[in-house]
C-alpha cells in the first residue's frame, strides 16, 4: 500500500501517530504537499463527512480524524509557498453574540479546514458588528455563524441586518447552523445555507460556491 494511501486510511481512523509519521514519510520520500495533502488529507476528510453523515461515525471520531489532519497539515504547511496553497475559499466562523458553545462549531471548522477551506476563527460570543468589520477585512467567500441557544439566534438576523447596511450582503455567502436552528429560519432572515451538522456544513459550502 502506498503511503499516501495508508495515510488516508490513518487519517480515516483518527490514529494521529501513523498519520503524522506517514505524512513524514511522504515529506521525506519527496511527494509534493499538494498531493499529500489533496489525495491523503482532504480526500480522507470527505470520507470522513460522509460516514459522519449516514451516521457510520459519531462525533468522537470525526474529532480524532480532525485532529490527525490538523497534526499532519503542521507537517506539510512549510512546504507551501505564501499563495501556493490552493484554498477551496475563505471563511469566517463563530459563535454568535451571547452564546458561549464552540463545540460544534470547532467541528465545523476543523472539518471546513480539512476539505481544502481558509478559516478565520472568530470564537465564541461574536457581536454583529464584529462578523461584518472581519467581513470587510478579510472579504471570505463564506461566513458561517452558530447559535446553540434559541436566546442566541436573533444574533444571526442583526448580522444579516449589518451586513446589509454595510452593503456587502451579496459579497459573501451567509452560512448558519446549530441545535436550534432550522431551514425555515435560514431562509426567513435571509441566510444563503444553513447546515444541521459539521459533515453538511462542508456539502453545503462547496455547494453555495458551486465547488464540485
Amino acid at each position: 500500500m502506498s503511503d499516501i494511501k495508508a495515510l488516508n486510511e490513518a487519517v480515516i481512523k483518527g490514529d494521529i501517530q501513523t498519520a503524522v509519521s506517514l505524512t513524514q514519510n511522504a515529506v521525506d520520500a519527496g511527494k509534493k504537499a499538494q498531493e499529500i495533502l489533496d489525495q491523503g488529507l482532504i480526500a480522507a476528510m470527505d470520507k470522513v463527512g460522509e460516514k459522519f453523515a449516514s451516521g457510520e461515525m459519531f462525533v468522537p471520531q470525526m474529532l480524532r480524524s480532525a485532529k490527525a489532519m490538523q497534526e499532519c497539515m503542521k507537517l506539510i504547511k512549510p512546504q507551501f509557498q505564501e499563495g501556493d496553497l490552493t484554498s477551496k475559499g475563505k471563511v469566517v466562523i463563530g459563535t454568535v453574540k451571547g452564546d458561549l458553545h464552540d463545540i460544534g462549531k470547532n467541528l465545523v471548522a476543523m472539518m471546513m479546514e480539512g476539505a481544502g477551506f481558509t478559516i478565520t476563527d472568530l470564537g465564541v460570543d461574536v457581536s454583529a458588528d464584529t462578523f461584518v468589520q472581519k467581513a470587510q477585512e478579510i472579504e471570505p467567500d463564506i461566513l458561517a455563524m452558530s447559535a446553540l441557544l434559541s436566546t442566541t439566534m436573533p444574533g444571526m438576523r442583526e448580522t444579516i441586518e449589518t451586513l446589509q447596511k454595510a452593503g456587502i450582503k451579496d459579497k459573501v455567502m451567509v452560512m448558519i447552523g446549530g441545535a436550534p436552528v432550522t431551514a425555515n429560519f435560514a431562509s426567513e432572515i435571509k441566510a444563503d445555507a444553513y447546515a444541521p451538522d459539521a459533515g453538511s456544513a462542508v456539502i453545503e459550502a462547496k455547494k453555495v460556491l458551486g465547488i464540485t
